[in-house]
């Protein structure tokens, strides 16, 4: 495809973005009525609608529950069990796609149709044309963006189960994609649908490092992945520079379609190997690496908001700062919502455009003037939420904090993503959110209830003042409530890296124990109150964990079936005994809050 069609299917992209966004409330409307056309005759429907021929929309938000994943799933597993997709959807459901949130120890399954790849795809065709207006001439280069699949499951009656990435690198969409200069991907088709994490990691690193000079641009779909590949990078770079060096692909990759795409790519370059080898051979640290390896990106691409954030201050580290962090989408398992408009922006100020014809937008308020609340119960209830008490996409209001409810073609309807949205502004008559956290408490033992915004904001702002102070980094982090004694208490593991700068001093007992004390001052009022006057709550407590360790806790997660390297977010709270046992066999010290957090009652 030529560089001026490709242009005119931009502008056209950013002129229906403009339509949609125009007329929200009329594009809404639109989609719910057409969404109750095709699924009107559902069981589902029909149990709280009644069995009439026509279901309106006054209906439907009078009739229909608000759920959670507990009130869809005996469909959705009647339906892996091999009874008709009409169960829920007027459409045949042509796979199950694995969510990397659990129920009952499980990965949720999302039901999916056809159709649903269209829809996807508009939104992916969007993210470009928005981009290149802040970032022009991105067709000139090539784009090292990290993508994974991972080995599917089936159902018991046949239906695959996959991760919703790997849909849609395995789809036509995908693999049967016209050429587009302005996404052009260092990576071979072949290494980014290996199942292997291994080979597919080192072949789309080598890949991108044969292209080095050509790169534009860098990414990974979340910036816990890109991180993942930089240290992987650190391991093997000496790999790296003997295959340019000789031509020849390493023995462990054994895949037969990646080494054949990898060996039409090698041919013997030692001068691009000696680059290389200086750049990651030096001494110091890797302050700098992506800068100095790819010279001419122009951005980092990764989602950097919500839990992802903490990665932030890592990623400006390896790119010397130089490179904005673009975050262009918001998405999930169960439908894919909308684009950052205003890509350039500070990580910290990300917002999305919700696009209208995406699905069914209702939104659950929760509060207003910079504090949300939970006025709801949170126990997988299906009555948990009247009705009567949504609002619709067009109603909502500036400054307030919603959780995000989506009705969609395939089957889902009135669903609680669990997502709290703070509204920060509207383009055109479409408002924007900035997601906070997800709504769902992370710890718990007494009356404190420590949801994953704040657990976050607590830790980082801890991390900020004793850890990179004295130029050390924290790499990850997880946090479990520990019952065992009496009164129960926080435990946080944490991953640090001290050795980013020659001389950083070792970070001793007492630095940590400040960290901890500034973790539970940091938490709210009730925690405060738990610790200090009640004592209901026992001092909290950080398990710094060996290097890698992380790592190895993605690998359990992803090895027992949940997401796949994209999706991957590490667990803000880890109950599963697999991986507490995990964490605590790789332990290299613990330490406790030396006193009573600040309270003013």
């Amino acid at each position: 495809m030529d560089g001026k069609k490709l242009e005119y299917k931009g502008v056209e992209a950013l002129k229906e973005l403009e339509r949609l966004t125009s007329k929200p409330n009329e594009v809404q409307e639109d989609i719910l009525r057409k969404i109750l056309a095709q699924n009107w005759d559902t069981e589902y429907l029909n149990k709280y609608m009644g069995k009439s021929a026509t279901k309106s929309v006054s209906q439907f938000k009078k009739c229909v529950p608000v759920i959670t994943y507990k009130g869809i799933r005996p469909y959705i597993l009647r339906i892996g069990n091999g009874e008709d997709s009409s169960l829920i959807t007027g459409h045949p459901i042509t796979e199950m796609l694995c969510s990397s949130g659990t129920s009952a120890g499980e990965p949720k399954l999302v039901p999916s149709i056809a159709e649903d790849l269209d829809r996807r795809t508009l939104l992916y065709n969007l993210i470009m044309p928005i981009i290149n207006q802040y970032v022009p001439g991105l067709g000139e280069g090539k784009a090292m963006y990290l993508y994974f699949v991972k080995a599917e499951m089936s159902t018991p009656c046949g239906l695959p189960a996959r991760t919703v990435l790997t849909s849609y690198y395995k789809s036509c969409h995908f693999k049967q994609r016209p050429h587009d200069p302005f996404n052009d991907l260092t990576s071979p088709d072949a290494a980014i649908l290996c199942y292997d994490g291994f080979q597919s990691m080192y072949c789309q690193l080598l890949a991108g490092l044969i292209h080095r000079h050509r790169v534009l641009r860098l990414g990974a779909v979340f910036a816990s992945a890109f991180l993942r590949a930089i240290s992987f990078l650190e391991r093997h770079w000496r790999d790296f520079c003997h295959d340019i060096r000789t031509g020849k692909l390493h023995d462990d990759i054994t895949d037969p379609d990646c080494r054949s795409a990898m060996l039409d790519l090698l041919e013997p370059d030692p001068d691009l190997a000696d680059e290389i080898e200086r750049i990651c051979g030096q001494t110091t640290p890797w302050k700098g690496i992506v800068c100095r390896l790819w010279p001419n990106a122009r951005y980092i691409e990764a989602v950097v908001t919500g839990s992802m954030s903490q990665y932030v201050p890592a990623l400006k580290y390896y790119s010397d700062e130089k490179f904005p962090l673009i975050c262009p989408m918001y998405a999930s398992s169960e439908c894919y919502f909308g684009v950052n408009l205003n890509p350039l922006c500070d990580p910290t100020e990300v917002s999305f455009t919700l696009l209208p014809n995406m699905g069914y937008f209702e939104f659950i308020p929760l509060g207003e003037n910079g504090k949300f609340f939970m006025d709801f119960d949170d126990d997988d209830e299906e009555d948990g939420v009247p009705p009567s008490k949504l609002v619709d996409l067009v109603h909502v209001k500036l400054g307030c904090y919603y959780e995000l409810v989506v009705t969609t073609f395939s089957g889902l309807y009135r669903y609680r993503i669990g997502d709290v949205l703070l509204v920060t502004g509207f383009h055109n008559h479409t408002p924007q959110f900035r997601f906070i956290c997800r709504r769902y408490v992370v710890l718990s033992i007494d009356n404190d209830k420590t949801n994953e915004e704040d657990l976050h904001r607590s830790i980082t702002a801890a991390a900020r003042k004793h850890l990179e102070s004295r130029k050390a980094l924290l790499v990850e982090y997880t946090s479990y409530a520990d019952t065992s004694s009496v009164p129960g208490h926080y435990v946080i593991y944490w991953e640090i890296n001290n050795t980013i700068h020659p001389h950083a001093p070792p970070i001793s007992t007492e630095v940590l124990e400040e960290c901890c004390i500034a973790v539970e001052e940091g938490l709210d009022y009730v925690y405060r109150r738990c610790r200090t006057n009640d004592k209901s709550v026992g001092p909290l407590e950080i398990r710094v964990v060996k290097a890698g360790t992380f790592e190895k806790l993605m690998d359990l997660f992803i090895a027992q079936g949940g997401a796949s390297i994209n999706q991957y977010k590490a667990p803000r709270c880890v109950k599963s005994k697999a991986a507490l046992k995990l964490l605590n066999a790789n332990l290299s010290g613990c330490y406790f809050s030396p006193r009573d957090p600040i309270w003013n009652p």
